[in-house]
């Protein structure tokens, strides 16, 4: 074998990768960082305190009042028992680790779609990202049914086919974040009246870019958007032309119809106390038709979007639930 050759002229140097940080910069830079935790300082999820304090530690309250609640929930599918010092939501709570890395990838914990609380053959879609809030948003109780009932002792409350139903705590209703079922129009007591009842999952609202994150978490501006998740007009507009969210008129007229139907349920004694310190049920039996009511004003006033979220599945639980009231005798 001979002696080598010269070596060749290097070749020509190739181009430069991107730089594996500006992806991450995109969102993790100081800027963004704190403009984030500045809306998330609006937020209601920032003074969870409160909720911390009244439910966080209870496993049996779990996944949503505490951080060290949902993210059991989320990384393991439930809660291992009570927690001995919860504490409020953060941005891991809902955040945990990137997958793909991509702009879109927002390391959610959970983004798939829900299977309901108040009945597991019911599965929760809220399109993409916003099934993570359905978690937390969703009713956690059924709407009232003529079954037997039964206290935790395993005593009978109320017997099955008789037309009644026990209403047994001032507590009692669907829970106080029913957003996710109103949008997907289901779980709420539907009385039979002169309107009909839109299809499962038919609201306008239920589409990837409007749902929770489209609405709540558009664009940040004008106190509405992004981490405070407030309802952000400047999304609406992208739809509805409007001035504010009482478009049409139509939060002003679920408002006056809720106010319509509690009056009704303190008039047939479901319902007492003011407007200084609140309404609760008056724990008692009562006919089907006027717990369904109750369950329904109760959770239409606890959605907190007069309407907004599926006017037409809510404005036919109103109309349908006051005609049955309107019609209802009560027994000598």
């Amino acid at each position: 074998m001979g002696p080598a050759g010269a070596d060749g002229e290097d070749g020509q140097d190739g181009m430069n990768g991107v730089d594996g940080n500006v992806s991450c910069l995109a969102c993790h830079n100081s800027d963004n960082i704190e403009s984030i935790q500045g809306q998330f300082a609006m937020s209601g999820h920032y003074a969870g305190e409160a909720a911390v304090a009244y439910a966080g530690a209870q496993a049996r309250c779990a996944p949503c009042h505490s951080h060290e609640q949902f993210v059991q929930y989320a990384e393991l599918g439930g809660v291992a028992g009570d927690i001995s010092s919860p504490s409020a939501w953060k941005c891991n709570t809902c955040h945990g680790l990137h997958e793909t890395f991509e702009t879109t990838d927002y390391a959610l914990r959970l983004n798939e779609p829900v299977v309901a609380q108040f009945d597991k053959s019911t599965v929760l879609d809220m399109k993409g990202n916003s099934n993570l809030c359905a978690n937390c948003h969703q009713t956690r109780t059924p709407s009232p049914v003529d079954e037997e009932q039964k206290a935790r002792d395993g005593s009978v409350i109320d017997e099955a086919g008789n037309g009644m139903f026990a209403i047994t705590s001032t507590h009692y209703g669907p829970h106080h974040g029913p957003q996710s079922n109103l949008l997907a129009g289901v779980g709420f007591a539907e009385i039979q009246g002169s309107v009909s009842y839109p299809s499962v999952g038919n609201s306008v609202h239920l589409k990837e870019e409007a749902s929770c994150t489209g609405c709540h978490m558009g664009e940040f501006g004008n106190g509405g958007g992004g981490h405070s998740w407030h309802p952000s007009l400047d999304a609406c507009n992208t739809c509805h032309e409007t001035a504010d969210f009482n478009y049409r008129g139509r939060q002003t007229d679920v408002a006056t119809k809720l106010t319509q139907l509690r009056e009704k349920l303190i008039e047939f004694g479901v319902v007492e106390g003011s407007e200084e310190e609140g309404f609760d049920p008056v724990v008692g039996t009562y006919p089907m038709v006027l717990a369904q009511a109750y369950f329904n004003w109760i959770g239409l006033v606890e959605d907190r979007s007069l309407g907004v979220h599926n006017p037409h599945y809510i404005n036919a639980l109103l109309i349908n639930t006051l005609e049955a009231l309107d019609t209802y005798q009560p027994a000598n």
